[in-house]
C-alpha cells in the first residue's frame, strides 16, 4: 500500500517538472507578435501641397516597451524615420515631388520584425494659383523645447497666425505664399507644459491655405532657401520673414550676456541658428526685405550691439534693400507673454494694425517720438514708423519696465532724403 502512495507521489512530482519545464521551452520558442501601425492624418486620396506633417499611431502587442521606430517613405524613396513611435508623424515637403498621384508607406520595428506596411494615396497640387503676386513670408517659432527648462507657451504661434492673417487681407499675401513653422509640428496641452496634442494642420485654428511645418534645422532652412530661389525669379518680390525664439546667452551676465566676442544665436528645436548662418541663407536673396528676430541677445542679426552701435561681427544680413529689426538688442533680454507672444513684435504689429505708429520718427538714440505734424503723416504705416512707435512705447509709464531690451534695426532701405524719407518700407506695395 505504501509503495503505490510513493509511485502516486512520484508520478505528481514528475507531472509537475515536466509541466513546469515545457512551459519554459513554449516561452523560449513563443513566436514575437509583429507591431501594429496605422495612418490617420491626411485622409486616404486627400489633395496636399506646401509642407504636410503625416501623423499616425503604433503599437506592439508585446508591449509598447519594445517598439523602437516608425519608418515613412514617400513612393519609391527609402525608409527614414518619423518624429515619435507610439504617437508619431512625419513632415513631407510636397514641393520635391511632382504633383500628382504619390503613395505614402509606413511600417513600424520592434528590434525583431517590421509591421506590416501601411499605405496612404495623396495627391499633390502645389500649382501656384498667384504666380503673379510676388510676396513671401515665413514665421518661425520655437517656444518649448523639451530640453529648455523656460517655456514661451503657444503665444507666439498665436501672434504669428494674427500676422499672417492681417498680411493676407490687407497686404496681399496669398496665403499659399505664407509658412508657418511652430516647435515640432504640435501644439501641446497647458500652454505648451504638457504633452501633445495635435498637428498644426488638424487645428480648427489653422489658416486656409497656409503651409504648416515643424521649426527644425532643415525644414527652416530647407523653406528659406525655397523662398530666396523662387522671389529671385522677378524684380518686384517682396519678403518677409519673422523669427521668434529663445535667445543663447548668459542671463547671469546682466551687463553684457555674454556676448561680446559671441555672434547672436537663436535656437530652433532641434539645434541653433546663428546670425551669420542665417546670413549665409539669406545672402543671395535680391528682393526686398524685411526680417525681425525676436529674441534675447539678438542684436547681432542686426549687426548691432547696444545704443544702434556696431557689433564686431558681421552677419551678412543688413543689405541693400533690406531691413532687419532685433526684439532686443545683443547684450540685453527680451521679454515674451507665454498667452500673447513678444512684447516688442506685439507693439510693432500693434502700431501697423492700428495706425497709430504713422508719423513717428526716429528721436534721440532711436527711442522713437511722435509727431503731431500732419506734414510726415501719409494715412500708412511703413516698417520704420512701427519700428520707432514700438520704441516709444516701452519709454512709456505702461511698458516702462521693459525699456531695457532695447530693440535695434538696421536700416539699408535705399532712399533717406533729408526731410521726408523716401525710401521708407511699406509691405504690401
Amino acid at each position: 500500500m505504501m509503495k503505490g502512495k510513493v509511485s502516486l507521489v512520484a508520478c505528481a512530482l514528475l507531472f509537475m517538472v515536466l509541466t513546469v519545464f515545457l512551459s519554459g521551452c513554449l516561452e523560449q520558442v513563443s513566436v514575437n507578435e509583429k507591431p501594429v501601425v496605422r495612418i490617420d492624418y491626411p485622409g486616404d486620396g486627400a489633395t496636399v501641397s506646401g509642407i504636410v506633417i503625416v501623423r499616425g499611431k503604433a503599437f506592439d502587442p508585446d508591449g509598447n516597451d519594445s517598439l523602437l521606430t516608425v519608418e515613412v517613405k514617400v513612393d519609391n524613396g527609402v525608409w527614414k524615420e518619423a518624429y515619435g513611435d507610439g504617437n508619431w508623424s512625419f513632415e513631407i515637403d510636397t514641393s520635391l515631388y511632382d504633383d500628382g498621384r504619390h503613395e505614402v508607406f509606413a511600417r513600424a520595428f520592434d528590434n525583431v520584425s517590421y509591421s506590416e506596411k501601411v499605405e496612404l494615396t495623396i495627391f499633390v497640387d502645389n500649382s501656384d494659383k498667384y504666380k503673379d503676386v510676388h510676396r513671401w513670408a515665413v514665421f518661425v517659432v520655437t517656444a518649448n523645447r523639451p530640453d529648455v527648462k523656460v517655456k514661451l507657451g503657444n503665444g507666439g504661434l498665436t501672434l504669428a497666425e494674427d500676422m499672417a492673417s492681417y498680411f493676407i487681407n490687407n497686404f496681399g499675401y496669398p496665403a499659399g505664399h505664407v509658412t508657418i513653422l511652430f516647435d515640432d509640428g504640435w501644439v501641446r496641452a497647458d500652454n505648451g507644459e504638457g504633452e501633445r496634442v495635435v498637428t498644426l494642420q488638424e487645428r480648427s485654428e489653422c489658416l486656409p491655405g497656409v503651409s504648416y511645418g515643424a521649426a527644425t534645422v532643415d525644414t527652416v532652412t530647407g523653406v528659406l532657401e525655397k523662398v530666396v530661389e523662387t522671389a529671385n525669379l522677378y524684380d518686384d518680390s517682396e519678403v518677409f520673414i519673422w523669427l521668434f525664439n529663445h535667445g543663447v546667452g548668459d542671463p547671469e551676465n546682466k551687463i553684457t550676456g555674454g556676448k561680446i566676442l559671441e555672434h547672436s544665436e537663436i535656437l530652433v528645436w532641434d539645434g541653433v541658428l546663428s546670425d551669420y548662418e542665417l546670413g549665409d541663407i539669406l545672402g543671395p536673396l535680391r528682393a526686398k526685405l524685411c526680417l525681425i528676430v525676436d529674441a534675447c541677445y539678438s542684436g547681432g542679426f542686426a549687426n548691432k550691439a547696444v545704443f544702434n552701435f556696431p557689433t564686431l561681427f558681421n552677419s551678412g544680413l543688413p543689405e541693400s534693400g533690406r531691413i532687419v529689426i532685433t526684439g532686443a538688442s545683443k547684450f540685453t533680454t527680451g521679454y515674451a507673454s507665454t498667452v500673447t507672444g513678444p512684447l516688442f513684435t506685439q507693439l510693432w504689429f500693434n502700431g501697423i494694425k492700428t495706425g497709430q505708429a504713422d508719423g513717428f520718427r526716429k528721436g534721440v538714440f532711436e527711442r522713437g517720438r511722435v509727431t503731431h505734424l500732419r506734414f510726415f503723416k501719409d494715412g500708412k504705416v511703413s516698417v520704420e514708423e512701427a519700428f520707432y512707435f514700438a520704441r516709444y512705447m516701452l519709454t512709456t509709464k505702461e511698458f516702462r519696465d521693459y525699456r531695457g531690451m532695447q530693440p535695434q534695426m538696421n536700416d539699408k532701405y535705399p532712399g533717406s532724403p533729408p526731410l521726408r524719407n523716401k525710401g521708407e518700407m511699406f509691405l504690401g506695395t
